[in-house]
């Protein structure tokens, strides 16, 4: 298992400065790969450029970039382009969101997200292999048949014309397709001691394709607090869990709140989701179990940190990237260093 960060996206308390450091940090320590996010603010690829500018070795990626957003052939563009500017470190995470976001911010529906998805990536990949662009689906006609389009191929020699492929995949039929054309699943609240059932979705979709899991990497992203105390610890995390278990989503569909209860919180997944959508955000984050919370995160003192990356690995995953909830750029390079200490009294490295 390698190590990998996940820097977000800019927020009111956060700079492009601030993000290029913590990078830079992660690349010093040897981390495999550094992703940044997107929802309704900054976009991914103008950061992932800039991160990828300001370091050397470590891979970037996009976690995600959102499948409404752009169309498929734009994000084989930019992915190519990121690609060759990045030296060939360039990882392509792609999501379908959510149908707030798509219907209320991109102006997409968010219907058959799977069909959707699997044009889309097959759209990318040809985009990227340099061949003629035609394709006849049910969400993208290429070229259109009744104007004066014409089939086209990437106008320029990219570095490479495979470009790692990510799926961010929470349900069991989106895991199956992850397995089955990408290279990658980017996962959120993953918990080594419910991941079984997990991974044999994406096991399944890898024997439809004919492959196996060799090669295939597993990305959850953790939350890491760093602390004596395992409980206060916690509390930085239990805002955040809120707010995905709770509010990302309508109380019809809400993917990490369905997660939640697959994984056994449903009564508190309902509790969590009734108060957010109430208003009492500070009730509802009270509300998240301290279990789904601690076997989601890593959270404690470096030594314990140590067991649990063992856990984490032991439990299929390839790369853990850290998701840092700290108060600024020190305290963050602080923790960098403490996992990548924890990491190696782990044997993990070796």
């Amino acid at each position: 298992m390698k190590l990998g960060l996940n820097i977000g996206y800019l927020t009111p308390w956060s700079t492009p400065a601030t993000l290029v450091e913590l990078a830079q940090e992660a690349d010093r320590l040897g981390f495999a790969s550094a992703w940044v996010a997107e929802a309704y603010g900054s976009d991914s690829p103008s950061l992932v450029t800039w991160i990828a500018a300001h370091t050397e070795r470590i891979d970037v990626g996009s976690a995600v970039m959102q499948i409404p957003g752009r169309t498929p052939a734009a994000t084989a563009m930019t992915a190519a382009t990121i690609d060759t500017l990045s030296g060939g470190r360039f990882r392509l995470g792609l999501g379908v969101s959510g149908p707030q976001v798509s219907e209320g911010w991109h102006g997409v529906r968010f219907g058959k997200p799977l069909a959707r998805t699997r044009e889309y990536v097959d759209i990318v990949k040809l985009a990227l292999s340099r061949k003629q662009v035609s394709y006849d689906g049910e969400f993208h006609t290429l070229p259109l048949p009744d104007g004066p389009g014409k089939s086209l191929r990437l106008n320029f020699h990219p570095l490479r014309t495979e470009i790692p492929i990510y799926l961010a995949a929470v349900g069991p039929k989106n895991l199956e397709l992850a397995g089955e054309i990408a290279d990658g699943w980017l996962a959120v609240f993953y918990a080594p001691e419910f991941a079984a059932e997990q991974l044999a979705a994406i096991e399944r979709g890898r024997q439809k394709a004919g492959k196996t899991m060799a090669g295939f990497d597993v990305v959850p992203t953790v939350p890491v607090v760093v602390g004596d105390d395992v409980s206060m610890c916690a509390e930085l995390v239990r805002a955040y869990a809120a707010l995905y278990v709770g509010g990302m989503g309508s109380r019809q569909q809400n993917f990490y709140n369905q997660l939640a209860t697959r994984m056994g919180y449903g009564e508190a997944a309902e509790q969590v989701q009734e108060l957010f959508l109430a208003g009492r955000h500070r009730d509802a984050a009270e509300a998240v179990p301290m279990e789904f919370i601690d076997r989601t995160s890593l959270l404690g003192p470096k030594d314990r940190i140590a067991r649990r990356l063992r856990d984490f690995a032991d439990a299929g995953v390839t790369t853990l990237s850290l998701a840092l909830f700290v108060a600024d750029a020190d305290s963050g390079r602080e923790t960098l260093r403490t996992v990548a200490e924890a990491y190696a009294e782990s044997g993990l490295g070796d």
